[in-house]
Formats: C-alpha cells, sequence, structure tokens
C-alpha cells in the first residue's frame, strides 16, 4: 500500500489514539498507576505541555504552598474553577480510587463510569492531561459494561462537544458537599444524547450506503458525485444551478447540463416553491 504521500499524524495525536485504544481494546484489564503512568507519557512524548515542562509518566509533585488550580479562559482572565488536592495525600487517593475502579460491583456499571470520571478529575493527579485521561477511563468502563470491543458512540466525544455544560456542573460538584445527584443526572443526558447522536450519524451513513447501491450503475461523472456526496451528507443552503458552478469551477452551461442529467435519471427534482431561482433536493432513495 502506498503510503508516501499520506500526511504524518502529529506525535501528540499518535499519543491520545494509542491510549484510548488500549482503554476500550483492553478493558478488562486493571487499571494500575503504571498503565496510567503509560497513558500520560504517550500524550506528551517531548515532556512539555506547550512550552511548559512538566512532569510526565508520573504524577504531580507540586507542593502545597504552590497549589494546583484548574482553571479556564484567556491569560490574564482566568477563572478558577476547583483547587485540587494536596499532593500529600494524592497517592493515597489514587490508590483507592484504582482499588475501587478494579473491583467489581453490584452498581450499576453506568453509575460506576459517572462516579470514576468525577472520582479521578477532583484527585486531577497530573500536570496535564486529566480531562483526556477522564474520559479514557469512562470509555474503557462503558466497554467493559458493554462488553465489546466495538462500539459506535463515544462519551469522549460527546464530552468535548459539551465542554461548556460540563465544567459547569463539574465546578457545581466539586464545589458542593458529598450530593452527586446533579453529576449523574447531567453524565447520564450526556450519554443519552451521544447514543442518539451515533444513531442519527449511523442513520446517514446507512442512508448513504443504499443511495450509491441503487445508483452502482448509473452513468455519472466527477463533478455530479462530488455534489451528490455534498447533498447526502447534508448540504447547507439550497442547491442552485449557480452554486453547483462555484462549487465545481464550471460554467453555469456545464452545470445545468449536469442537473438536467440528474432530474432526467430521476436523481434530482426541483424543490417546490423556488421562487426566482430554482433548487433542487434529492428524489427520496426509498422510492
Amino acid at each position: 500500500m502506498d503510503i508516501a504521500g499520506l500526511i504524518p499524524a502529529d506525535r501528540h495525536v499518535e499519543g491520545i489514539v494509542e491510549m484510548m485504544l488500549d482503554a476500550t481494546q483492553n478493558y478488562n484489564d486493571p487499571l494500575t498507576h503504571g498503565r496510567l503512568y503509560g497513558w500520560h507519557a504517550a500524550m506528551f512524548p517531548t515532556g512539555r505541555s506547550g512550552m511548559y515542562k512538566i512532569v510526565v509518566g508520573h504524577y504531580r509533585n507540586n507542593t502545597p504552598d504552590n497549589p494546583m488550580q484548574v482553571v479556564s479562559g484567556p491569560m490574564r482572565k482566568e477563572k478558577v474553577h476547583f483547587q485540587v488536592p494536596d499532593p500529600d495525600i494524592l497517592q493515597d487517593e489514587m490508590t483507592r480510587l484504582l482499588g475501587w475502579f478494579n473491583t467489581d460491583h453490584t452498581l450499576d456499571p453506568i453509575f460506576k463510569t459517572a462516579l470514576a470520571h468525577l472520582w479521578f478529575v477532583t484527585i486531577h493527579p497530573f500536570d496535564d492531561g486529566n480531562g483526556r485521561i477522564a474520559r479514557a477511563i469512562t470509555d474503557m468502563q462503558l466497554s467493559k459494561a458493554d462488553q465489546s470491543q466495538q462500539r459506535f458512540y463515544s462519551m469522549s466525544s460527546q464530552i468535548r462537544v459539551e465542554r461548556k455544560a460540563y465544567y459547569k456542573v463539574l465546578e457545581k460538584t466539586q464545589k458542593g458537599a458529598l450530593d452527586v445527584t446533579v453529576w449523574l443526572d447531567w453524565f447520564l443526558s450526556c450519554l443519552d444524547r451521544a447514543l442518539a447522536n451515533t444513531k442519527e450519524t449511523l442513520g446517514g451513513v446507512l442512508q448513504k450506503a443504499r443511495f450509491w447501491e441503487k445508483h452502482s450503475v448509473t452513468v455519472l461523472n466527477d463533478r455530479q458525485r462530488v455534489m451528490l456526496n455534498k447533498l447526502l451528507d447534508g448540504f447547507e443552503g439550497k442547491l442552485t444551478s449557480s452554486k453547483w458552478a462555484k462549487i465545481t469551477k464550471t460554467s453555469q452551461d456545464t452545470a445545468g447540463r449536469d442537473i438536467n442529467d440528474l432530474l432526467n435519471k430521476e436523481i434530482l427534482i426541483k424543490e417546490p416553491g423556488g421562487g426566482r431561482s430554482t433548487s433542487y433536493i434529492l428524489k427520496d432513495i426509498a422510492d
């Protein structure tokens, strides 16, 4: 296979991929200090987070007189969300967490996932990368709950999409008492949205597959294939002949011939109520 023309992936990206693959493919393996150290080292191969040198492959060692804080926002306008536990109790807290995580419980596995995520980010054991590792632990426990290495949804991705709400509920929970009801409610709702979004994505993939199966022997030029794929992927706005010409970098006449050909093949239809400019949509593939 010719890979000479591929753009090499960033080493940090490769590290995150390695961590997520280990978490979801080897979900039955115990979560240990050493395994977490390996994940962290894979994410920070240069020993730095941006321009700053950090402790890599081991827990943070900040001193009590220099407490570590979870902040967000631009430089000089940072917002402090949470001050993490002192380093002198960090090792014991992590040992407690890992012992609990590796023990089989009667607790519902989804609740266990939510609690493990909250517990880890509250301890905040590393100088950087705690959120990414917490999400890896989340996907690891969900894989274990499903007893499958293959899942079509990703809680990690959904949390990243909803990060503003995530930080808000996390801050509220960490600054409150020991009642984690609000956190559990948000986590379960986020998981539900992750499943719903995946269902929608898979529906689009299946629709696209059925469309191209139906038109597997239909003669189409490259411009038509590009534009049909754009329509199947969710074309923004209305498709007109002028947009067709602009996107495919052809003349208006060529765009008109491409569109008329698809109309004759009953792949496109004119959108009703087009007004001054006629627009086109895909004919229902179920027909």
